[in-house]
């Protein structure tokens, strides 16, 4: 029997039990630091697995960590449980239909993401018992990753101090190693403090802070036309002021977030923004605060650790979806537009593929597409230790993250067999490095070569904490 037979075979063993785990957590869709169901669903299967388990990982409630093996080299895969909001949606339905009394939904797939990566580490754990080889594996179970930078605080905190290498994956339309490419970002709340007074009889003693905000968005409007191509700038209001127009509002709060293509980028832009929040006070003579929510590095790539992925994805071969899955996919394609599916296939630097609803092949490793211009919180494992992230073709080709038709997929027979399939890939690599050390050290070389040997430092202020109640707009 080979090796990837082995391991392959030990994913397939568990598939049912955590497909179920999926579904479970796809019904229980919760926010940014606040899934303590999901958490909880993910302790309970690492007990039930003999995982050795941590919980509060890094102080942060909704974190937990399950170890298994001893001594060795320390293997990381990464899961994730959070939902978002406004995503509400019946699942196997090809038509937007919320959920009655929910508001939620997992329209990026973290119910498939943390499940997957958990049946792979579950696998990879049996493995080493069978065989009576010396490692670790460990699960982390990472909340927040919508927002919230969980795994920077995770980092930050010392929970990968000891990993040699992590590997983590993400649902997606298409199946083969991620593109290491993502944008630093930070999120940043300002809140102007102002001076209420009647708007009509006496609108001179009024100091308007939503008038600063206002004029906040249209400072940072403006800089848009003066900051790097790949930066970006999106901000929402958290508190308005009020609903009362004749009440000169004062306070008022909008959180800010600040993307750019690495850190060096980043910093200077977001000292800028930072000016014309002072600016926007300084006219409205009001007063502003700024608390920083989070902030993420940006993916570094790791060749070796990627061609053994890949070669894992290749020998796996495309996902075994059937007849009744591409007709799904074929529904809610209907749903799309051509551009979405036009859009998915340059994302991944592919000609476009007419009347293909799931994808049939693995992505040849190295194309070179449009890139991901999201941000994760992954980025910051990868600053620390060598990381490697796979994707895993769960959604009918085109559809975009953040909608509804992805939480339509989201419990389906084709998100399943996605969600195993790209397990057994993680799970693959795993093994190749427990079994071969040279694959870590020159795994570790490449991430020195990529970092310069410079220690990891985080984009965090020391001082920031988690935003738990960031979920509520607090």
């Amino acid at each position: 029997m080979r090796n990837e037979d082995e391991i392959w075979r030990l994913v397939e063993q568990k598939r049912a039990d955590y497909q179920a785990l999926a579904d479970r957590v796809w019904g229980m869709p919760e926010l940014c630091y606040a899934e303590t169901r999901s958490a909880e669903e993910h302790r309970a299967m690492l007990e039930r697995e003999g995982f050795r388990v941590t919980t509060n990982v890094a102080g942060i409630p909704t974190a937990v960590m399950g170890e298994a093996g001893e001594d060795g080299p320390v293997i990381a895969i990464l899961g994730e449980y959070d939902a978002l909001p406004g995503l509400s949606q019946e699942a196997g339905v090809a038509e937007p239909r919320p959920v009655p009394g929910e508001t939620s939904g997992h329209g990026c797939g973290h119910n498939l993401l943390g499940a997957g990566a958990m049946l792979a580490a579950a696998a990879v754990k049996d493995w080493l018992a069978a065989n009576g080889i010396r490692g670790r594996v460990r699960y982390y179970g990472c909340p927040a990753e919508e927002g919230g930078a969980a795994k920077g605080f995770m980092v930050r905190d010392g929970a990968f101090d000891d990993v040699d290498i992590a590997i983590s994956w993400h649902p997606a339309c298409f199946v083969g190693v991620n593109e290491p490419v993502s944008l630093a970002n930070t999120r940043i709340d300002f809140t102007f403090h102002g001076r209420t007074a009647h708007a009509a009889a006496q609108p001179h003693l009024g100091r308007s802070a939503l008038d600063a905000c206002e004029l906040m968005n249209i400072g940072a409007n403006y800089l848009r036309e003066h900051m790097p191509s790949d930066a970006r700038i999106h901000y929402a209001y958290l508190d308005a002021g009020g609903i009362a127009p004749n009440v000169v509002q004062g306070r008022a709060k909008i959180r800010y977030l600040i993307r750019a293509k690495n850190l060096e980028e980043l910093r200077p832009l977001v000292e800028r923004v930072r000016k014309i929040a002072d600016g926007a006070a300084l006219m409205t003579e009001t007063r502003v605060e700024t608390q920083v929510i989070s902030a993420v590095s940006n993916l570094l790539g790791n060749t070796p650790l990627e061609e053994v992925l890949h070669a894992n994805l290749e020998r796996l071969g495309p996902p075994p979806f059937t007849a009744e899955d591409r007709a799904f996919a074929a529904e809610i394609q209907k749903t799309l537009r051509e551009e979405d599916i036009v859009a998915a296939y340059r994302r991944q630097g592919l000609p476009v593929q007419p009347g293909k609803s799931l994808p049939d092949f693995i992505v040849p490793y190295g194309s070179k597409g449009a890139g991901m211009v999201g941000s994760t919180d992954v980025g910051d494992v990868s600053w620390k230790v060598p990381t490697v992230q796979a994707r895993g073709a769960t959604w009918a080709i085109g559809t975009p993250a953040h909608s509804w038709q992805v939480v339509a997929q989201g419990k389906s027979p084709l998100a399943h067999a996605g969600m195993v399939h790209v397990a057994k890939a993680m799970a693959g690599t795993a093994v190749d490095a427990l079994r071969d050390p040279d694959l870590i050290r020159r795994a570790k070389e490449d991430h020195r070569a990529r970092t310069g040997g410079r220690p990891y430092e985080s984009p965090l202020p020391s001082d920031a904490k988690p935003a738990l109640g960031m979920s509520l707009a607090e």
